[in-house]
């Protein structure tokens, strides 16, 4: 029975699964490098928490920029700690997973009449130490999972807050020009209405320029409430207390424009052969067709091992009597009468074929993830540049050639201001051209990486036409 229990012992020790979590976030941080910059950590004592308080801090002392917002949201966010921590858990679950069962030590005292018998019983899961190398196989690929969902819920978390920051600095330089439109449509409205008073306008000239300056007092409340709700968006991905979110600035303005935009060439290049949502699934088929060929032994049957030694004493001396001592073993065996375990059998092997399948449509779609996103960014890189070299330059012409006209008496004050409108609606849409380039830019990195995150080409917003408040 010595070597019983030597064999129990070195199985146990040796088929330990563990989890060394500050190598999974290593890992994290050089697959993900693009993302995290080398910054992801789990804080775990008071003083490195302390120290992502002061980066933090340190962060939000000038205007934050999309790169520092990830760092940011790195360094500060509770949501991104609890996502570390949970997949911690996760992992270590997995692990345990592979670990076989503790032994049972059951202690029996029996009084007979003039005998007290001692039973000692030590048992533990035959079968489960029979397959002890599966389940541990099995434990390996799900921690692996488990590291593959942690970088990819990282990415996906850090594309949210870029994305964040973009529509916070886009909406915040909208609102600035929907104050220049409502102040110029006021100031329309008010000398439409005294010209009224005097005699030079009529009811229907004033109504027109009035209602044009309504609809952009509308426009300029939702773009106050847009501001506001954009940075509140990127206060709570930030995981910005209530302190820390005043002290919060962003830029005045979106990045210019890169010179020239990616190739499909390089594109092709730069795409990972590794993709996360690949390999999530390849792991994902793996552990099911694993798991799979352990249940068909552990959905038949059960068996449990044990060793026995017995002692009988004799009541009136204390002695322990010639051949009373008892040694042995036992072994229970679940007899499969009632539930042979097909119906478990089933539900793996449709298990491992839903994966199968989840993994090949994962691969099928790839590509497509691939060339949409490249499209959307292509596309929104197009609209951009035009605004920028096209619309607003020929807007500002306009403009100045109408400052010429009206200063030599060719058109009137409405027409100036109905041009100045029209100028600052273009930059508008300008602006909204932008912010929808470096949305589709931030979901191109991101589908690079296994992670297809559309950023749809919304409508640009046209520019303001005030040509019917003009006459």
């Amino acid at each position: 029975m010595k070597a019983v229990v030597s064999a129990i012992t070195l199985a146990v020790l040796s088929g330990c699964a563990s989890v060394n979590f500050e190598q999974s976030v290593v890992q994290t941080n050089q697959v993900a490098a693009d993302f995290t910059q080398g910054e992801l950590t789990l804080a775990l004592t008071p003083e490195q928490r302390q120290a992502q308080a002061q980066i933090a801090t340190t962060l939000l002392e000038q205007p934050v920029t999309q790169s520092n917002a990830v760092r940011l949201a790195l360094a500060g966010s509770s949501a991104v700690q609890a996502l570390l921590a949970q997949n911690w858990a996760d992992a270590a679950s997995s692990a345990q997973s592979g670990r076989i069962a503790n032994p049972v030590f059951t202690l029996e005292r029996l009084r007979f009449v003039d005998e007290l018998d001692i039973g000692r019983l030590l048992s533990f899961g035959l079968l489960d130490l029979l397959t002890l190398p599966q389940r541990q196989n099995l434990a390996q690929r799900q921690i692996a999972q488990a590291q593959l969902q942690l970088t990819r819920s990282v990415v996906a978390h850090i594309t949210q807050v870029r994305m964040a920051w973009v529509r916070a600095v886009a909406a915040q330089q909208s609102l600035v020009y929907a104050e220049q439109v409502n102040d110029a449509a006021q100031a329309s409205a008010e000398l439409a209405r005294r010209m009224q008073a005097a005699g030079n306008f009529t009811k229907l000239q004033r109504a027109r320029q009035q209602a044009f300056y309504a609809d952009a007092a509308t426009q300029w409340a939702t773009a106050q409430h847009a501001a506001t709700a954009t940075r509140e968006a990127l206060v709570r991905l930030l995981g910005l207390t209530d302190s820390q979110a005043p002290t919060l600035v962003l830029p005045k303005r979106l990045p210019d424009l890169p010179q020239t935009p990616r190739t499909p060439q390089a594109v092709s290049l730069a795409a990972s052969t590794t993709r996360l949502d690949l390999q999530l699934a390849q792991a994902e088929f793996e552990g099911a067709a694993t798991a799979q060929g352990l249940n068909r032994i552990t959905s038949l049957t059960d068996i449990e091992l044990g060793v026995r030694r017995d002692s009988v004493f004799d009541k009136g001396t204390g002695q322990t009597p010639v051949g009373s001592n008892r040694r042995g073993f036992d072994v229970s065996v679940r007899l499969p009468v009632f539930d042979s375990g097909g119906l478990q059998r089933d539900a793996m092997n449709a298990r491992t074929l839903a994966s199968a399948n989840r993994l090949e449509a994962t691969a099928r779609a790839a590509g497509s993830h691939l060339r949409e996103s490249y499209s959307a960014y292509r596309t929104a890189y197009d609209v951009a540049r035009h605004y920028r070299d096209e619309v607003v330059p020929l807007r500002q012409t306009i403009a100045e050639e109408n400052v010429l006209r009206y200063n030599g008496m060719l058109i009137g004050v409405f027409e100036l201001l109905a041009d100045t409108r029209d100028q600052v609606g273009s930059v508008i849409a300008a602006i909204a051209a932008e912010q929808q380039f470096w949305l589709a830019d931030t979901a191109l990195q991101t589908a690079l990486m296994g992670q297809p995150t559309m950023a749809p080409l919304g409508a640009t917003p046209a520019p303001s036409s005030a040509g019917s408040a003009t006459h």
